[in-house]
């Protein structure tokens, strides 16, 4: 599948250069909870805005298994290139550009976590993780190992519950999920912008067992259930990160 194939739905043109990287993401769960942003607003830099619907934050904690991760030119290798992965993330702006900003990166990798660490500086953390898929659904256990990180744990079943649909331009879930760039910043301080590609989000109503959530470490979440999507597959390019702002604090 060619990500390249379908442009039209993008909010803003593609990046300029090439693509770095490739993934398939499979198996996915957003699940969200509306918080109040001024909740987040510590916890996020001060030069990004909070994103916000009907005057709402939102917080998603998302599975998933990750597939196919290769750089450019190179084959995607099996020891490096497959293992669950769960994020916990929220949603702000920058120079009129709507992304994702990452509260953490929970990954089964040890060396894609630093990696990620390392060169993309994302949160990334070690974690023992175990996504399997049966007729019930998506079994999902993750347990954070990372030394001297916080403890967060998630263990759960879910699975898809309706057809699958692309959300329609300005609904709650074509806001949530139709997101074309992250931020996160370097160790200078400076604000920086990696931009994706993919097609339109394949998604399905989604059901859900939770039994254990505490990954949104420092965010209080409703006591009410969260909405939940499904995607079985969605195949992903990436860009190198640039700089959108000068500093952040």
């Amino acid at each position: 599948m060619n990500p390249l194939d379908h442009l039209n739905h993008r909010p803003w043109e593609l990046p300029r250069g090439p693509w770095i990287m490739k993934q398939v993401w499979y198996q996915l769960l957003f699940a969200h909870w509306p918080v109040r942003a001024d909740a987040l607003r510590p916890l996020i830099p001060s030069a990004l805005e909070i994103d916000t619907y009907d005057g709402r934050a939102w917080l998603g904690v998302v599975p998933f298994r990750m597939s196919g991760v290769r750089p450019r030119g190179v084959t995607a290798l099996p020891w490096l290139s497959a293992f669950p992965e769960l994020n916990v993330r929220s949603y702000v702006t920058a120079g009129g550009k709507a992304g994702v900003y990452f509260f953490s990166l929970d990954a089964a990798n040890p060396l894609a976590v630093r990696i990620a660490r390392g060169f993309y500086h994302l949160p990334y953390f070690d974690a023992d993780m175990q996504c399997i898929g049966d007729e019930h659904g998506i079994a999902y256990r993750s347990y954070r190992t990372h030394r001297g990180a916080p403890g967060a744990n998630f263990l759960g079943r879910y699975r898809p519950v309706g057809e699958v649909y692309h959300a329609a331009r300005g609904d709650l879930d074509h806001w949530l999920t139709e997101r074309y760039c992250l931020y996160t910043s370097n160790r200078r301080g400076e604000l920086l912008r990696g931009e994706i590609h993919h097609a339109p989000w394949d998604l399905q109503p989604a059901a859900a067992e939770i039994e254990v959530n505490t990954m949104a470490v420092g965010i209080d979440l409703p006591d009410a259930p969260p909405l939940l999507h499904y995607a079985h597959r969605l195949d992903v390019l990436v860009w190198a990160l640039r700089r959108a702002a000068t500093h952040v604090t």
